[in-house]
């Protein structure tokens, strides 16, 4: 398991990966929440997969694009660093990563 800390405005998010799912949860809630459970900006998933501007289910299928680009990588540690890089073109700060079992390191 690998756990995320990002800072986004004054919000702090954290993500955990494991087994190839990711769970969010911000400062402001106490439960995890798979990406199905979280708010998808339209213009980030716009930006991120053109394809789906014009499509009604775009959310649905931003979500599948998701958890399938996130099943073909094989460790979490490939998985944490494509959350980093995704989160990052958004505006997202990453704090901290810590893998189980150990301390957690700072980003930047």
């Amino acid at each position: 398991m690998i756990g995320l800390i990002f800072e986004f405005g004054p919000e702090t998010i954290e993500v955990r990966i494991k087994d190839s799912t990711c769970f969010f949860r911000t400062s402001s809630f106490q439960q995890f929440a798979t990406i199905e459970g979280i708010k998808l900006d339209k213009g980030g998933v716009f930006k991120e997969f053109p394809e789906l501007r014009d499509d009604k289910d775009w959310k649905k299928k931003a979500i599948i694009k998701f958890k399938d680009k996130i099943k073909n990588m094989k460790t979490e540690k490939e998985q944490a660093q494509y959350v980093i890089d995704d989160l990052t073109k958004f505006g997202y700060k990453p704090m901290y990563l810590q893998k189980q079992g150990f301390r957690p390191v700072k980003l930047y």
